[in-house]
């Protein structure tokens, strides 16, 4: 492909799929949207040199935010990742998690498989550590790849789950108060407090050498105090024990960052996303190098380049530097203000080691309008690319770790490791078994719902941190916005209705009492086949006439009407009665069963539910339960015309009254139709089987609900069971209304 090029102040971009884009020089806004989508295509194609290159135009137009860079991320760390594994999966496979719990351990995090610490239950209904969530690791769940986000409803997004804190706090309290411990470190390290932190830190590892996490403190509070070689330090030892863990990866390239050696930074970044790829903070640290990478008005990194040129060794020219007639640039200028330096060579100072070097990325255009620009990008587009195998990449052989250049080099052996002339034993890195809560200790009442005093059935966890059964928090939502324990205010977990299981509560219910469970489980199906029962204590909406065939919108407010509609979908029929209000009886003796098509909720807990009448019925008895009526019902049908006779007169009494149908609803005025159009839809067209159905047709319900009769006359036609009745009912209805038109 070639580059951009300028002619009179119009530049374009050869295009190998047969267009070119063109602009003025003037508009440069809409210009740099363009080159972004180009450039995204390429990084997309895994085509590294022409993205760069238009990367590096799209940031001479404007400023741009890192996170746009995100595809050419994607594009080198999918390359990196081909060198990478084939260097180290045969040394980390066999290893993988053995520098961490056993991830089969139920009392893992599953984020950083460390022991499950000020548990924090998330959206999707997954639990990890408070310390994970908290530094907000991982953008998604690493169980079901859901959003991990916060929870929504609580001015403290990260609070602990309180009955899983409790449980874990009584079975394993020595886990318990090493957690509280590193959490006190963080704490003190993120308030500066970095001598505090050495010092907890240091008596930490000093109890127990092998607390990684104690370490990784440990470093943080070094590198707070700048005394970042002791920082690096403690962080191989752990690239060493821990080689699958990407979060040492991460601190490593962050303490390297502050260094200096951004070059180097990038590779363990770009490892610890290698481990992976869904390591948030180390994304955005990446976005933000190669950002300054590709930057053409990076002054700091060119006067940095030069100083570095001067004062670096003669080496090797590759191909692609001779051809272009340039001296190989050093890869990134060290910060030259900081106490200490990392001077250690990287592993990407040779192109001909590497697919890719950064010395070549930072040499991207100036700005568009001049020679200097224009040679510039020749030189880009002279730059090896990764992913090009007909331009023989060589893949990286060296393993990209900053413990290559130091002098406490390790031996590898098995799967423990030994420092060179360490004579004192090596690291067991052998997995700990897998937890298991001690048996005297599991006891029912710890599972115990708040508000129904049973057993959990569907643990749900609020963000405040507290549990319930999930239809109890439900029921309880109905008539409050507000936690039943703490009165935290739910209402926008309430507009989200995001009521996911917690899974790690509800996995320990079935572990440890699967006889109570089973109990549980058994009485839960016995009440929903009760509310699947058609014929029997069917509940009753008490409202307005429905129609079978009919439309009928509700907006459902009252909170026993939620119950009730909520079992309705819970129990899978999806239906209830509707019958109009009787003052005697409480509902009328005749209703119809409404099916519900769909649902629209709104954040306060409301809901418009769609429903469309299904079948006629008579009520046979009545009752209530949770506050809703229910009745025992009977369907109604058409008595059939059997005799031809019989048949015929009826076809043209139909026929009779349907055309009376439409001169009436066509003489009505215009706004009034279109009133009934709105919420009834059209008319129904005329059957050619008028008894096909037990409710005859369907235009017939259609014109009883549009009609302006009173309601118990309408119930009177709604309870007929004979079509030829009912059909004489409506023409004299018609015959009423026509009379009154006329007059």
């Amino acid at each position: 492909m070639s580059v951009l090029h300028s002619d009179s102040g119009r530049f374009f971009i050869p295009d190998d799929l047969g267009y070119k884009m063109e602009w003025d020089e003037e508009d440069s806004i809409d210009h740099q949207l363009l080159i972004l989508q180009k450039a995204d295509a390429f990084a997309s194609q895994n085509r590294l040199k022409e993205a760069l290159d238009l990367f590096s135009v799209a940031i001479s137009y404007g400023p741009m935010r890192p996170e746009q860079l995100s595809t050419l991320v994607d594009c080198v760390l999918r390359n990196f990742k081909v060198a990478y594994s084939t260097e180290t999966d045969k040394t980390t496979r066999s290893k993988k998690h053995s520098d961490r719990e056993d991830p089969g351990d139920k009392f893992c995090c599953p984020g950083c498989y460390r022991f499950l610490s000020e548990p924090v239950t998330v959206t999707c209904g997954h639990t990890y550590c408070k310390r994970c969530v908290q530094r907000e690791l991982y953008s998604k769940c690493k169980l079901c790849n859901n959003d991990m986000g916060t929870r929504c409803g609580s001015g403290h997004p990260h609070r602990t789950n309180v009955i899983l804190s409790g449980l874990l706090e009584k079975w394993f309290p020595d886990e318990t108060k090493v957690s509280k411990v590193i959490l006190e470190i963080e704490d003190l390290s993120r308030r500066g407090c970095y001598e505090e932190a050495l010092l907890l830190s240091s008596n930490m590892i000093e109890s127990d050498p092998g607390e990684v996490l104690g370490r990784i403190c440990r470093a943080e509070a070094y590198a707070g105090l700048k005394q970042y070689n002791r920082a690096l330090k403690d962080l191989e030892e752990l690239c060493l024990q821990s080689p699958s863990w990407p979060e040492v990866y991460f601190q490593k390239g962050k303490i390297l960052q502050k260094m200096g050696c951004t070059n180097k930074s990038l590779q363990v970044l770009l490892q610890c996303l290698a481990l992976d790829g869904d390591y948030t903070l180390a994304k955005k640290e990446v976005e933000k190098i190669v950002y300054d990478l590709v930057s053409p008005d990076c002054e700091k990194v060119k006067e940095g380049l030069q100083e570095m040129a001067q004062g670096s060794s003669p080496r090797p020219r590759s191909k692609a530097m001779e051809a272009d007639g340039q001296a190989k640039a050093p890869l990134l200028p060290h910060s030259s203000h900081h106490k200490e330096r990392c001077d250690a060579p990287s592993p990407w100072e040779s192109e001909e080691q590497s697919g890719l070097s950064w010395a070549t990325l930072l040499r991207a255009p100036g700005r568009l309008g001049g020679s200097g620009a224009e040679e510039g990008l020749k030189r880009v587009s002279s730059a090896p690319q990764l992913g090009r195998q007909e331009r023989g990449r060589v893949p990286l052989k060296r393993k990209l770790s900053f413990s290559e250049t130091e002098p406490s080099a390790v031996h590898r052996g098995g799967n423990k490791y030994k420092k060179q002339g360490d004579t004192g034993a090596a690291v067991d890195c052998t997995p700990a078994p897998c937890r298991e809560a001690p048996a005297d200790l599991v006891e029912a009442s710890d599972f115990e719902c708040p508000l129904c005093m049973r057993l959990f059935y569907e643990p749900v966890t609020t963000p405040c941190g507290h549990t319930f059964c999930r239809s109890c928090l439900e029921r309880c939502l109905d008539h409050m916005t507000q936690c039943p324990l703490c009165k935290d205010n739910l209402k926008e977990y309430l507009a989200t209705r995001n009521y996911s299981i917690t899974q790690f509560l509800d996995g320990l219910i079935k572990t440890y009492l699967p006889e109570p469970h089973l109990e549980r489980h058994k009485m839960h199906v016995e009440e929903t086949e009760e509310f699947s029962d058609l014929t029997k204590s069917v509940p009753m909406f008490v409202c307005t006439m429905a129609y079978p065939t009919v439309p009928c919108p509700l907006h459902v407010f009252e909170p026993r009407y939620r119950l009730m509609i909520r079992r309705c979908m819970e129990s899978g029929t999806k239906r209830f009665g509707m019958c109009i209000s009787d003052p005697q009886k409480g509902f009328a003796d005749y209703g119809c069963m409404l099916q519900i098509r769909s649902m629209h909720f709104f954040p306060d807990g409301r809901s418009v539910v769609d429903t469309v009448g299904w079948k006629r019925f008579q009520v046979l008895r009545r009752g209530m339960r949770d506050g809703y009526n229910i009745a025992d019902i009977e369907f109604l049908e058409d008595a059939k015309v059997e005799s031809e006779q019989g048949l015929v007169k009826l076809r043209e009494l139909h026929d009779q009254v349907y055309k009376q149908a439409c001169a009436w609803f066509q003489n009505l005025k215009s706004r009034f139709r279109g009133q009934i159009l709105q919420h009834f839809g059209p008319m129904p067209e005329r059957e050619t089987d008028i008894q096909a159905t037990p409710n005859g047709p369907a235009w017939c319900w259609w014109l009883l609900a549009v009609l302006p009769v009173d309601p118990r006359y309408q119930l009177s036609v709604l309870s007929m069971m004979s079509l030829r009745e009912r059909l004489a009912k409506i023409q004299q209805i018609l015959a009423y209304l026509q009379s009154i038109h006329n007059e």
